[in-house]
């Protein structure tokens, strides 16, 4: 067996007071949540069992793909350690979970923080409901729905969550939310960047775009994202193929089938 050539370089370091690269202030200390006391919060804020089935539903399918990009990441990470090169980006890797493709990660992934994160990731939707489905009616999102990442963070740091969970809320938006463009689209937001801050949030940013809550639910391939994204410009377009091919493409198919939804 070949030596690991890259020492500490394959052991996930978490220094003090850090978190994915990025220090917080001394106020990050609420309750990192379990998936039950999650599930809980969903209960709590959902208006009607239709809300909690559509947008519940969306959370889960994302931690699944989530938790596949991330084991994905890692598998790379860790081929990383027979490399001559330990610097080298592409590696030869037979899929992981499904996925195939990506880059090899600067860092081990927090798998469990990825999960945790999206599974709160679009509790802010609740609050958005133009329909919230309580009459019996079908569900419509009103035309502030682009607040809901913003509405979630508050909602989660008024639960008592960790500042650490709630950011995944804040930090999801399309393929990152700038100040500039903010600004340039006009949107209803105090102007700021809303964008992942580490490898965790944005491995969640994209799993959201495989997935779709509309009504009825949907998966959508990589390349429909794209579609999706080039109609706010060709750079944001190019920045989500970047982000493809950045962690790989997941088996959406595969799991369209599994969730009984359709594909796009």
């Amino acid at each position: 067996m070949r030596a690991c050539r890259c020492h500490r370089l394959c052991l996930p370091e978490y220094p003090e007071g850090v978190y994915g690269g990025r220090r917080y202030d001394d106020g990050m200390t609420g309750t990192i949540p379990t998936l039950e006391q999650i599930d809980a919060v969903h209960r709590k804020v959902a208006p009607s069992q239709a809300a909690y089935d559509l947008i519940h539903t969306h959370c889960v399918i994302v931690a699944d793909i989530t938790r596949r990009l991330a084991h994905r990441q890692n598998a790379l990470f860790m081929r990383r350690c027979t490399l001559t090169d330990v610097h080298a980006e592409q590696v030869d890797v037979p899929p992981t979970d499904g996925v195939a493709g990506g880059l090899v990660p600067p860092r081990y992934i927090d798998v469990d923080t990825a999960v945790r994160g999206a599974m709160v990731h679009d509790i802010g939707t609740y609050l958005v409901l133009r329909e919230n489905g309580a009459n019996g009616g079908p569900l419509k999102f009103g035309d502030n729905y682009i607040e809901h990442g913003l509405l979630g963070y508050r909602l989660l740091l008024d639960e008592g969550i960790d500042e650490s969970i709630a950011q995944f809320a804040r930090n999801h938006t399309g393929v990152g939310l700038t100040k500039e463009a903010v600004a340039r689209q006009h949107l209803p937001l105090p102007p700021d960047d809303y964008v992942p801050l580490n490898l965790e949030q944005e491995i969640v940013m994209v799993a959201d775009k495989y997935n779709s809550k509309s009504v009825p639910p949907r998966f959508l391939t990589s390349a429909t994202y794209a579609r999706k994204a080039a109609r706010f410009g060709e750079a944001n377009r190019d920045e989500w193929l970047e982000l493809v091919r950045k962690y790989g493409e997941p088996p959406v198919a595969a799991l369209a089938e599994h969730y009984h939804q359709k594909l796009t």
